[in-house]
């Protein structure tokens, strides 16, 4: 009997699987990374052959091209700087007083806000949605800044609307371990964009955002390495790693051609644009400490583009931020999935942790 039961189970575990088989496949052509969720992804038959280093080889390329149509409407030294480093670091963006008014309505705004723990740093965030906008109008006006909007877009290879938040890291703010984002690694296989409009500043012992220049291009032994890697991360020896945002050591990186990392230390008005498909960390920080940020991401299809960006409706693109955390609530209540992101009422970005 027990032996019918278990013949039983296995016979469900293949129909599932059966069923989920094309799911996966069709997963290829899209974002998807973790080696731990998708069987194919993770195969190391398949990587062994070569699956990984196609996806990212292929996704690099389509990137390369969607950007020849985005950086006529950049600056040329900023398009250069970009290639050269994979990166773009612009000081004194707004004008003094302007982000001296900026900087006072984030402080005087309070609202609804999620905040997540990782290690013993704590990440807010506060959505900027149509109340927020509403009660910052410099902040909105930042967000249609024609530097801003043009960079997210050269950088992340897309002409479309990232999502954008009001961000405090709050450094060594709770017992724990170290924080995971300060080992250097990629987000994910192909190239993606994050950006950084400090609103404090940033000193070298703050936590700066820090790079790797020039480890958003794919060079042959940054190839060997991703298929390493792909081989390591089926077999979930490091759980960030195994979900696709493959850490790296520093001792690792001149053998694929690059220099050791560059800590950006940067002044309160100062903007960072970076391919986070390159190698990134959070910099060491040299006890509390606070980081308060207006901060977009964008990562879409990395092999197709569709004809119009639905998130360019302002009435859609505006609550994005909170219909995700909304999604994330609702995976929870249904025992789907925790929500890492945790409600917060009525805080504002530059409040102290609890």
């Amino acid at each position: 009997m027990r032996l019918k039961a278990l013949d039983w189970r296995g016979c469900a575990r293949r129909i599932r699987d059966g069923i989920a088989y094309p799911f996966w496949a069709l997963q290829l052509l899209t974002g998807a990374k973790s080696f731990l969720d998708n069987p194919l992804i993770g195969s190391p038959a398949l990587n062994e052959r070569g699956l990984h280093v196609a996806r990212q080889a292929l996704a690099h390329r389509a990137a390369s091209y969607r950007r020849k149509s985005l950086e006529r409407f950049v600056p040329p030294e900023l398009v250069a700087a970009f290639e050269r480093d994979g990166f773009v670091l612009v000081r004194d963006v707004l004008p003094p007083d302007e982000f001296a008014r900026l900087v006072e309505e984030v402080r005087r705004y309070r609202g609804p806000a999620r905040e997540t723990t990782q290690g013993d740093t704590i990440t807010r965030r506060l959505a900027l949605d149509p109340a927020a906008l509403t009660a910052m109008p410099s902040v909105r006006r930042f967000l249609d800044l024609s530097l801003w909007r043009r960079l997210l877009r050269l950088v992340g290879s897309q002409d479309a609307e990232p999502i954008c938040y009001l961000q405090t890291i709050l450094l060594h703010a709770v017992p724990g371990d170290p924080d995971p984002q300060t080992a250097l690694h990629a987000d994910t296989f192909h190239p993606t964009v994050k950006a950084w409009f400090a609103l404090t500043d940033v000193g070298e012992d703050g936590g700066p955002f820090t790079y790797v220049p020039g480890s958003h291009r794919i060079t042959p032994g940054r190839e060997a390495w991703e298929k390493r890697m792909s081989l390591v991360a089926s077999r979930g020896a490091d759980r960030l790693t195994g979900r696709g945002s493959f850490r790296v050591r520093e001792e690792d990186l001149a053998g694929m051609g690059y220099p050791p990392p560059r800590a950006l230390a940067v002044p309160a008005n100062s903007l960072i644009v970076a391919d986070t498909g390159g190698f990134h960390a959070r910099g060491p920080s040299a006890g509390p400490g606070m980081r308060v940020e207006i901060w977009a991401y964008g990562r879409r299809n990395p092999f197709f583009t569709l004809p119009f960006d639905l998130w360019r409706i302002q009435a859609l693109g505006l609550r994005r931020a909170s219909l995700a955390w909304a999604a994330g609530d609702w995976l929870e209540r249904r025992g789907l999935k925790p929500q890492v992101w945790r409600r917060r009422p009525g805080v504002s970005a530059f409040d102290p942790a609890e």
